[in-house]
């Protein structure tokens, strides 16, 4: 689904608070600067149209190779978050199981509820978040999901996306539980409440524990002469017509999540920037699969988009190489924090 934010809260959306100062991961005197890149890897789907237990075709996995081969060139892992769809495909396992064996890779899980059995809740934009689901229904899912993925790949996942970034109260036990140890579905602060979907407003681009979990959060910098001001005046741009456009189109204040779908270029070599000037230790990119293929989401629509996509990926790698930050691997990272 398209990751643009819901123009209002719902009433009693889940919203995780600030962690304690104490449960950020204090990093090692040498971990320098580091970077992580996701791959929300899914099926393909209409991103206009209500959500289908029937769309599950995967054929943009195929492009999966060349991507990997860009980034291993340039000394980057990327870490595949793979749904029900994606396992369930033997070609799209095989592809993978060939990443893999290069050794520059790591497999996790995403689960879209909608596509994942067990098939026991209504198909609605509220039950897509899967936080929302009864803990049992969730874990029922879960169980299906962490099974198939250790099955097909000879071991259990260590990482875990929330479809939609749909995490729930319940969501770090069941993974806590099931020996996950990086959960990364906060999107620092962006709100799905619009929808019933989480509320991330408290959550910085700090990595954090909780409930022995480590918590990736999706780094999310504000740019603009007023960026200091950060989320409070944000939030409250939200309440006025075009505000937030408004902002952004004139240098004030603007929200830059670190991905190459609908960030332009520019504005995010300016938010990494900024980021690094203050010191952040740790900057977690991301994308989706299906945008690696023409025509399947609406952030690479053609060829001219998917020249843009790379061409925003050399700059991007560009910037953080010579600024001296390098990638990390997630059990690298794990054995880090410690």
């Amino acid at each position: 689904m398209p990751d643009r934010e819901p123009p209002a809260n719902r009433a009693g959306s889940y919203r995780p608070p600030a962690p304690a100062p104490a449960d950020l991961i204090a990093w090692p005197a040498d971990f320098g600067t580091r970077f992580t890149v996701f791959v929300d890897t899914e099926e393909e789907f209409d991103w206009n149209a209500p959500l289908s237990r029937d769309s599950r075709a995967t054929t943009a996995v195929q492009a999966l190779p060349s991507a990997q081969a860009r980034f291993a060139a340039a000394g980057v892992p990327l870490n595949f978050m793979i749904d029900h769809p994606i396992v369930s495909d033997p070609a799209a396992v095989d592809i993978l199981r060939t990443i893999l064996a290069q050794g520059n890779a790591t497999i996790g899980t995403q689960l879209h509820p909608w596509v994942n059995p067990p098939f026991d809740e209504a198909v609605t934009p509220y039950n897509s978040f899967p936080g929302n689901l009864p803990p049992a229904l969730e874990a029922a899912k879960l169980d299906v999901l962490t099974t198939a993925i250790a099955g097909a790949f000879g071991t259990p996942p260590i990482a875990y996306r929330a479809g939609r970034y749909g995490i729930g109260p319940q969501t770090i036990g069941l993974l806590a539980a099931r020996g996950y140890r990086i959960d990364s579905s906060m999107r620092s602060r962006y709100d799905y409440g619009g929808e019933g979907g989480p509320d991330f407003a408290a959550i910085g681009n700090a990595p954090f524990r909780v409930s022995g979990m480590i918590e990736l959060p999706l780094t999310t910098i504000f740019t603009g002469l007023l960026r200091r001001a950060g989320q409070p005046l944000y939030g409250r741009l939200g309440k006025l017509p075009r505000g937030r456009g408004l902002f952004a189109r004139t240098g004030l204040l603007a929200r830059v999540a670190l991905t190459p779908e609908e960030m332009p270029i520019a504005d995010a070599l300016e938010a990494v920037r900024i980021a690094l000037g203050e010191g952040a230790p740790l900057l977690n990119f991301s994308f989706h699969s299906p945008s690696l293929v023409p025509g399947h989401t609406p952030y690479v629509r053609d060829l001219a988009d998917l020249a843009a996509f790379d061409c925003w990926w050399d700059r991007m790698l560009a910037l953080l190489d010579s600024c001296g930050a390098r990638p990390i691997a997630l059990t690298d990272l794990v054995a880090t924090a410690g």
